[in-house]
């Protein structure tokens, strides 16, 4: 039975995550330390006009537009370290210096259902995660991140190792012609009999 005496927790005696380093906290607190993370970067990311994704080469930028939107009707300016979309003569929605460097000859940029800008970024150094899409928006916490890199990188050489050595196209390779394809789908106009994928 517990009498007058005893503490009466509060939430200052809740767990206090935030002075201490992540590799000196106990079980109980990274994984506390992990929820309120992962709240705080949900809220933020959803105030961004933008929804994105990342694997450890790509960069995937999703951009909601009016229906009917066609490419004409769009500003779309990728370079080594910057992106721009919008619409003509309007405020772009998402405008800045990227968070690291790019290969601009393997980005593209394609438009969905006429509602949907879908922005496809290829990493220059495709062993680092990126902590925002342009370095003026909220950033993630990339450590986690970093714990699944060792095993998504082994898992992608023996992948390609085996597809080597069967004579068929490797996780990169699987990527371009994916990419090829959904381009020829939007633009059927145009003569691909002369495309290579290298």
């Amino acid at each position: 039975m517990s009498s007058s005496t005893d503490p009466v927790p509060t939430p200052e005696s809740a767990l206090d995550v935030s002075t201490k380093n992540y590799e000196d906290m106990s079980s109980e607190e990274r994984a506390e330390y992990d929820r309120l993370e992962r709240k705080r970067e949900e809220e933020e990311q959803a105030t961004l006009p933008y929804k994105w994704r990342q694997e450890l080469g790509e960069v995937d930028v999703t951009l909601e537009v009016p229906k009917g939107t066609r490419a004409k009707d769009l500003d779309v300016k990728i370079t080594k370290t910057t992106l721009k979309v919008g619409l003509k003569g309007e405020e772009p929605i998402i405008e800045g210096q990227l968070c690291k460097e790019i290969k601009v000859e393997d980005s593209t940029w394609t438009i969905e259902d006429q509602s949907r800008v879908l922005v496809h970024l290829e990493k220059v150094n495709n062993m680092t995660w990126w902590e925002n899409v342009v370095k003026h928006h909220p950033k993630l916490d990339t450590k986690k991140f970093n714990r699944r890199t060792t095993r998504a990188l082994v898992e992608k050489m023996m992948f390609d190792n085996q597809q080597k050595q069967l004579g068929k196209p490797t996780s990169d390779e699987l990527k371009k012609q994916e990419a090829l394809k959904k381009f020829q789908a939007q633009h059927p106009e145009l003569d691909f009999s002369k495309v290579k994928i290298s």
